[in-house]
């Protein structure tokens, strides 16, 4: 198979990967009337956050049209990064906020460029021993498909394997070419679904439907609990990509989550 045969050009991860990039555009747009709480910044940090993930999902797109698999591989690195990153940072918000502590330096002094933050281990072991999140936490890592993901990210990046050079090449012809975007599309869409999760978990309210504030502002009042309505693009996501390929998770969300999803 080579990246120009229809059957790698329409191949179903393209599709899904359309569908990622939508919601983190958003998710940018709706977060961004939230204040991050703990912080000097003005604006929503992750608005920003998400914006750039979007940016990085369709350099992916891009790159796995020309048929470089390995390449994309380095970047679905960086999104997990960028995922990991966004957990951590909300998470050590809201464990450290508090009236004697207004502004929380190790996060403040990340925005303002002036401090780096833990590296990928530190966050990732301080998600997982967060209780705000364990019950996700549990089924998230119940088997090792994110160790296995990371490996194969890693391999990739430093061409740990022979075969991984050969996926960066466009030009020749590889039996094992589609069985390796299938993967990488199993593998996206993982990296997807742990940051579903956990930003359910850790800030459920930039699920919500614009119908709460919109009421304010128009001097009515909100229907009851519509502040707990989730927006159309989250349910649609959360069904056609959470419930159809995490039904373990998807449970495990609606048992725990205050916003009514369906």
């Amino acid at each position: 198979m080579m990246p120009t045969d229809q059957g790698y050009q329409n191949h179903s991860v393209f599709g899904e990967i359309d569908r990622y990039i939508a919601f983190y555009e958003s998710l940018a747009h709706s977060v961004f009337q939230y204040v991050s709480m703990g912080t000097k910044a003005i604006c929503n940090i992750d608005s920003y956050v998400f914006s750039s993930i979007q940016g990085t999902l369709t350099s992916i797109r891009t790159i796995l049209r020309d048929g470089r698999i390995n390449d994309a591989y380095a970047l679905l690195r960086k999104y997990h990064d960028s995922a990991v990153i966004t957990v951590y940072s909300n998470l050590y918000l809201k464990e450290h906020f508090s009236i004697e502590n207004f502004v929380v330096r190790q996060i403040d002094e990340w925005l303002k460029g002036t401090a780096r933050l833990p590296e990928y281990r530190v966050m990732s072991e301080y998600i997982r021993k967060s209780p705000s999140v364990a019950p996700i936490t549990e089924v998230l890592f119940a088997d090792d498909r994110y160790k296995r993901l990371r490996e194969r990210c890693n391999d990739h990046t430093h061409y740990n394997f022979y075969r991984n050079v050969l996926l960066n090449d466009a030009e020749i012809h590889l039996p094992d070419r589609q069985r390796a975007l299938e993967q990488f599309g199993a593998d996206v869409r993982d990296v997807f679904i742990l940051h579903v999760a956990y930003l359910f978990f850790a800030k459920g309210h930039y699920m919500a439907s614009s119908d709460y504030l919109d009421a304010l502002e128009c001097g009515l009042t909100p229907e009851p609990d519509s502040q707990y309505w989730v927006a159309p693009f989250v349910q649609e996501t959360f069904d056609s990509i959470v419930t159809r390929h995490r039904p373990d998770l998807a449970k495990r969300i609606k048992d725990h989550t205050s916003m009514h999803l369906t």
